[in-house]
């Protein structure tokens, strides 16, 4: 970990609780179908693959071309909702600063489509804070696919195995190991309702802040909370 060069960031469940947008969203989506709603909680075990994931997960008895109508109808409702109530977990900001403060690129990586990721890093002031993102529709692949990790390593000029990924779920982990980055995992976000204890990881770190702490020492715990003053992030 002392060779860490760079820094990517899942976005759901990682920087952000989206979960109440979402649900948001979905519910929205099953009013105007007609369908029974779902608890926040569930909705949040639907969480992990993107939009098209979540849809079929709301509406499991649906066949391919009614799911693909369906996101269409998701994706009116979370134009609206999302970034509404959106909130930033503990020790994100401090984490950013440290990483920054450290000299280190950053980029966020997400499976959310890119029309909705712009808006929700506006929303949430986090933009600045990265050098770029690449979203789940910027590529040809998606996690647990390697091919967003391996895309943002080369625009960031470093070897993957100098490239820390933080993320929330087993997809995380899976992109990070079959890329060569060393990964740590947040216990608190959207695993797909699952614990996070038997992902194959480097460490499980209660924070940005903590996992910040590991990579950059004593300099994580620089005082007074200032945005970085650097050029507007970019969509890859």
């Amino acid at each position: 970990m002392k060779n860490i060069r760079s820094v990517t960031i899942d976005l759901d469940g990682t920087l952000v609780d989206t979960v109440p947008d979402l649900a948001a969203a979905a519910n929205g989506m099953l009013r105007e179908l007609g369908r029974p709603e779902y608890d926040v909680d569930t909705i949040a075990g639907f969480i992990g693959r993107g939009i098209p994931k979540l849809v079929e997960r709301c509406l499991p008895d649906l066949d391919a071309d009614a799911v693909a109508e369906a996101q269409t109808i998701f994706r009116r409702h979370y134009a609206v909702e999302n970034g509404r109530r959106s909130k930033l977990y503990p020790g994100v900001l401090e984490g950013l600063q440290a990483f920054r403060a450290a000299g280190l690129p950053l980029a966020v990586i997400t499976n959310k489509a890119a029309a909705f990721t712009e808006p929700l890093l506006v929303a949430t002031q986090l933009g600045i804070w990265f050098n770029f993102t690449v979203s789940g529709d910027s590529l040809p692949e998606k996690k647990p696919h390697p091919m967003q990790l391996l895309h943002a390593c080369q625009r960031m000029g470093t070897q993957p195995a100098e490239n820390l990924h933080i993320g929330d779920s087993r997809h995380d982990a899976t992109a990070a190991r079959a890329a060569g980055c060393p990964v740590f995992i947040v216990p608190y976000g959207y695993n797909e309702g699952e614990d996070v204890q038997g992902i194959d990881c480097d460490a499980i770190v209660t924070s940005l802040a903590e996992a910040a702490r590991r990579i950059t020492g004593p300099r994580s715990g620089i005082p007074g909370m200032q945005s970085p003053s650097t050029d507007s992030w970019k969509i890859a």
